[in-house]
């Protein structure tokens, strides 16, 4: 009696409460809720007539039916812990976006962490002049050529990633990305810029590195790179198109060279 029991236990265990196939030895099979082996016959829940029946245990396949009900067991389990691990994932992320600062800027995301990225100057550099860029404020206009600068070779933040992910809170709907600087001496560029004379035209060259953005609110984005960087010096940037008024927040992507 109690090995019957433990064998009903185990099976009913595995298929309680969701159809399974009780298979026959000629390949047919009875869609069943729940089944019990009970000396010399099975009796199962018929889950096409809604009523208990019973047919002889030398007619049914129980290696098959067992190693079914196994199968989708594991498989359930499986599919489970995905679920399961994406959740926390999903818990995790919503942590995280809630727990970046208020104020505009750019964060980097370090593990569990944040860390802040300082905005750097920039100038707009001529032939004749050197001015510094005020935030998001349009450049005077100037016929001829100019580059967007800001100072030093290399960036003081550096991260060890070639894949960094960061969360950009915008200062308002601008347009934003990130930037391959080039290096030049004491410096970096940002962008040139042509102003065209007669039209007052400004037309605007930079590095844009393709990028995934995912956002997290009305102005908050987390953005990444779709490739891995290269080692070099790069920036996130919001910019308004076509008015070379732009901010900047550098980094650097391995050792400082």
């Amino acid at each position: 009696m109690f090995s019957r029991l433990a064998v009903w236990l185990a099976l009913a265990a595995v298929a309680f409460g969701a159809t399974s196939r009780l298979y026959l030895k000629n390949g047919e099979f009875h869609l069943v809720r729940e089944y019990q082996v009970l000396d010399d016959r099975v009796r199962y829940y018929s889950t096409e007539r809604a009523d208990w029946e019973e047919i002889p245990l030398d007619l049914v396949d129980l290696d098959r039916t067992k190693k079914e009900a196994t199968e989708r067991a594991a498989a359930i389990e499986a599919e489970s812990k995905t679920q399961a691990i994406e959740d926390a994932a999903v818990r995790a992320d919503r942590r995280q976006v809630a727990s970046v600062p208020e104020e505009p800027g750019v964060y980097y995301i370090n593990g569990d962490k944040l860390a802040t990225l300082k905005q750097a100057e920039v100038e707009v550099v001529t032939d004749k002049t050197r001015m510094v860029l005020k935030v998001l404020s349009p450049v005077p206009i100037i016929p001829g050529k100019a580059t967007v600068e800001t100072k030093g070779e290399t960036a003081a933040f550096r991260v060890k990633s070639n894949e960094p992910e960061f969360y950009f809170r915008l200062s308002d709907f601008h347009r934003f990305g990130i930037i391959k600087l080039t290096r030049k001496k004491n410096a970096r560029v940002v962008e040139t810029v042509a102003i065209l004379p007669g039209t007052e035209e400004k037309v605007e060259q930079q590095k844009q590195i393709d990028t995934f953005k995912k956002q997290e609110g009305e102005v908050l984005y987390k953005i990444w790179p779709e490739k891995p960087l290269d080692p070099g010096e790069y920036a996130l940037i919001e910019y308004v198109d076509g008015e070379v008024s732009l901010q900047i927040w550098d980094f650097g992507v391995g050792p400082a060279k």
